[in-house]
Order: structure tokens, then C-alpha cells, then sequence
């Protein structure tokens, strides 16, 4: 019953960082503040009370509809709130972690790994919307991995030292998309990638980040035949949201991988 109730807690917490996620999926391209500028209606501008934004529950309430202008909410909103909540709850039976024998290493691997996770989810979905990657989020998502990595060097004696010099590679590329880049105004969407992809190779090993590999390339093959067979969009490959499909099967991923390593 305590392994229940703290899966229900799991989702729960996801749902909120799902909707978190909604607001920075909106504001961050537009170059606005999401943390201390509260929540408004995007239609009317009414900011909104606390019984408007309880994840799923105000929704369903409210019938996709905003309170105080009725002007129908997307329902990506919604989605993003369940999925989110979903790949918490995933994550968290992957690694097995139960409250009746609690391990500190799967406790601390939960807490990172759904940092880890939160990142991937709003670069995923600003780049869907816009094909671009939020250069604010991709630093948070180093900060979390280097912070991850000090705690593995000093309480669990792991070697990082391979890690280190990817963290390395990657302060030099955001040192070039920075400076270089900015100045001859070449977009930096590659650069950006490769750093995500380095990323990704840290927090899910080498053979997390093959498996990601490998699914974006069927998953971006088969798109493209789809769309090859119904004459959609020719310029389509030169826009592909290529972040967008290396985080979404990069979650996949590390909940496969955790559920081979922890279940054998």
C-alpha cells in the first residue's frame, strides 16, 4: 500500500512539472520570465488563481475552457500534464524503488533522473513548436549532469573521468555557439545538437545514447516515407526536429535500459 500511495505521489509530482513545462513551452521562445511572472490566460491576459492550475483536475473542470474569457484552452496542455505524469511514474517503477527498502543511490538516481528528464521534456516540446533548442534549458541540463556526476566521484567512488571530458567538449562548443556563432549570425542549431546528443551519451552511458540513435534515425526514416508516400511538405528534412525526437527516445530509452539493469 506504501509502494501505492508513493507512485500515485510520483505521477502526481509530474503532472505539476508538466505544467510547468506548458508555461515554459510558451514563454521561453517569446523571451519571457517563467518563474516569477504568474500564470495568465494567453487569449485575455486574466492572471490566473490557484484553483485554475491544478494539473488535469482544473482542465477537465473548466471543459478546456479558460475561466474568464471561455476561449477553449489547447489541449496539448492536457496531454503534456498526462504524458509528464506518465513518464515519472514509468521512470520511477524502471528503477524498482520501493519505501519499504529504500536504497539512497535509487533514491538520489530518482531525484536526478527526473531533473534529467524535466529538461529533456521542455526542449522536446519547444522544438516541436518552433525547431529550436532553449539554450537556458540545455545549461540546466549540464548544471543537473554536473552536479550528478560530483555526487557519483564523491559518495559512490565512480569513476567519471571520461564524463568529465565530455562535460569539457561541451563547455567548448557552448563557448563557440556563444561567441563565434552569434557573430557571423550562423544558426546554431547544429552546435546545440551535438551538445544535446553529448548529453544524452553522459546520462544514459554510451549504450543508452546507441539506442536513442537508432530509434531516432527508424523514427525520422519512417516520418519521411509516410510523408514521401502522401507528398507532404519536400522541405520537410531541412525543418526536422531533430531534438525533439532525440529527447522523446531518449526518455524511452533510459526507462528500457533501467528496467534490464534493475529487474536482472
Amino acid at each position: 500500500m506504501e509502494t501505492i500511495i508513493f507512485y500515485v505521489l510520483i505521477f502526481i509530482i509530474g503532472t505539476l512539472f508538466g505544467s510547468f513545462s506548458t508555461l515554459a513551452v510558451y514563454r521561453l521562445p517569446l523571451h519571457k520570465d517563467i518563474t516569477h511572472e504568474r500564470s495568465f490566460c494567453p487569449k485575455c491576459n486574466h492572471k490566473l488563481s490557484f484553483w485554475d492550475m491544478w494539473p488535469i483536475i482544473s482542465y477537465i473542470l473548466l471543459v478546456g475552457k479558460c475561466r474568464y474569457c471561455k476561449e477553449k484552452i489547447r489541449i496539448r496542455y492536457l496531454l503534456l500534464e498526462i504524458f509528464t505524469g506518465l513518464v515519472f511514474l514509468l521512470f520511477a517503477i524502471s528503477i524498482n524503488i520501493s519505501l519499504a527498502h529504500i536504497e539512497i543511490s535509487k533514491l538520489v538516481y530518482l531525484i536526478f533522473g527526473i531533473l534529467y528528464i524535466s529538461g529533456l521534456i521542455i526542449i522536446a516540446g519547444i522544438d516541436k513548436e518552433n525547431r529550436k533548442i532553449s539554450k537556458g534549458i540545455l545549461t540546466y541540463e549540464i548544471v543537473v549532469l554536473s552536479i550528478y556526476m560530483i555526487y557519483l566521484y564523491i559518495v559512490e567512488k565512480t569513476n567519471i573521468y571520461r564524463y568529465v571530458i565530455y562535460l569539457f567538449v561541451i563547455l567548448i562548443l557552448l563557448l563557440i555557439d556563444t561567441i563565434k556563432l552569434r557573430k557571423l549570425k550562423v544558426d546554431s542549431y547544429l552546435v546545440q545538437t551535438i551538445i544535446l546528443c553529448i548529453v544524452q551519451a553522459i546520462f544514459t552511458y554510451s549504450y543508452g545514447f546507441v539506442i536513442t540513435t537508432a530509434m531516432v534515425l527508424f523514427t525520422i526514416v519512417i516520418e519521411l516515407v509516410i510523408r514521401k508516400i502522401f507528398k507532404k511538405d519536400k522541405q520537410y528534412l531541412e525543418k526536422l526536429p531533430i531534438a525533439y525526437y532525440l529527447c522523446i527516445t531518449n526518455i524511452i530509452s533510459i526507462i528500457i535500459i533501467n528496467i534490464l539493469a534493475f529487474r536482472i
